[in-house]
């Protein structure tokens, strides 16, 4: 059951915020009787009505993309330029990226109206990795690589990579495998920066255990069943980690 300014929210009506305040000045029913405690829960059996207008809750959606560079994470933008959402216009619900990636990245996307998974996705304290490859100028060195590892300082503070692996040459340039477990804007690119080595491309390859697998630049499916399964199992394990590791301390 959620909270029912969540369920409105997921209804489309505006942010939990704003959804609270209908809820406070009365216009809200449940099964036809008024509620304004901001602590109801609601579940999809009941019959929920703002100003009399029964509401029903947004379905979810999960959909896999492959975004080319050139492309922008947001929802609109002034200069008319493309967006991530432009590869799925099949989608008719209110959507947003989990993970962004610059303009000047490409690769795996998530798009979903789940609010809650989005955040527990990209949230540092749950932990589910973000898998990249990356071609940087020139070689770096093993002591780049361990710096990497044991982290830098970026003007949020201290961040770190979780594993580093360098994959092969191309001509002057060297490409790495870079996993996270943080999403900072642009961290990869001002990290490797702070060591003096320009990122030349930058290509999102997973999220957790879901990675791009054969889905070409451009296009995008659903996330099958099992995949959504294991992304929701994935955050909920590293959750459960650290409420263990707080009552053992």
């Amino acid at each position: 059951m959620d909270r029912l300014n969540k369920y409105l929210a997921h209804a489309g009506l505006g942010s939990r915020r704003y959804c609270e305040t209908l809820i406070r000045a009365g216009r809200v029913t449940i099964d036809g009787q008024i509620v304004k405690d901001l602590a109801t829960r609601v579940d999809p059996e009941h019959a929920v009505s703002v100003d009399g207008t029964p509401i029903e809750a947004e379905t979810f959606v999960y959909w896999l993309v492959n975004k080319p560079r050139g492309y922008l994470c947001t929802n609109h933008d002034p200069s008319g330029r493309p967006l991530a959402l432009d590869l799925v216009p099949q989608i008719n619900q209110r959507v947003y990226t989990v993970g962004r990636l610059d303009e000047d990245s490409e690769g795996l996307l998530l798009l979903t109206n789940d609010g809650d998974l989005a955040h527990r996705l990209m949230h540092p304290r749950f932990g589910v990795e973000k898998s990249y490859l990356v071609l940087v100028a020139g070689n770096p060195t093993p002591d780049d690589l361990r710096k990497l590892l044991t982290g830098v300082y970026l003007s949020e503070g201290h961040v770190k990579a979780r594993s580093v692996k360098r994959l092969r040459k191309q001509g002057n340039s060297t490409w790495l495998r870079i996993v996270l477990a943080e999403g900072k804007n642009r961290e990869i690119r001002r990290m490797l920066a702070k060591l003096n080595h320009k990122v030349l491309r930058l290509k999102r390859i997973a999220i957790g255990s879901i990675d791009l697998d054969n889905l070409q630049p451009k296009k995008s499916r659903q996330l099958r069943p099992q995949e959504l399964k294991s992304l929701k199992r994935q955050a909920a394990r590293h959750e459960r980690q650290e409420a263990i590791a707080e009552t053992e301390a």
